[in-house]
């Protein structure tokens, strides 16, 4: 067995800020490919950010307003959270909904490619209170 990792940086907005992903995830596994025509491998995509997501979705433009909208009435960003007394930075929300959702995924890649269902594209979700720059790093076992 053996692996690689790629990482990329992307440029956030917060506030349930919704970005595809999947082509940056695509091209970092082509680029650790390039020269050795691996074709088969387990893929996790990773964030190292308390305040962000990894997931998949359909990336539409109903679904990019329902979970935020979802999200909120959920876990509402304008309650005070334990989080928010400790640290004075109003983003407890950001933290909820990060460790629900998650923020890491794994996923096939087979013949040379994403194992993705037809309207399913991976995604970041930053919850946080305030634009970001993102580290993704995408680890390649095979």
């Amino acid at each position: 067995m053996s692996v690689k990792n790629e990482k990329f940086l992307i440029q956030t907005n917060g506030l349930c800020d919704i970005i595809d992903i999947t082509r940056k995830v695509d091209d970092a596994i082509k680029s650790a490919f390039k020269d050795d025509g691996t074709k088969n491998a387990v893929i996790h995509i990773f964030s190292p950010a308390s305040t962000v997501s990894i997931t998949t979705m359909e990336y539409e433009p109903g679904l990019i307003k329902d979970i935020p909208e979802i999200l909120n009435e959920l876990i509402p960003a304008d309650r005070t959270y334990h989080h928010d007394k400790t640290w004075h930075d109003g983003n407890g929300y950001a933290h909820i909904r990060a460790s629900i959702i998650g923020n890491g995924i794994s996923v096939p890649f087979v013949n040379g490619e994403l194992e993705l269902g037809t309207f399913q594209q991976i995604v970041l979700i930053d919850f946080d209170n305030k634009p970001r720059t993102r580290s993704i790093i995408v680890q390649i076992v095979y």
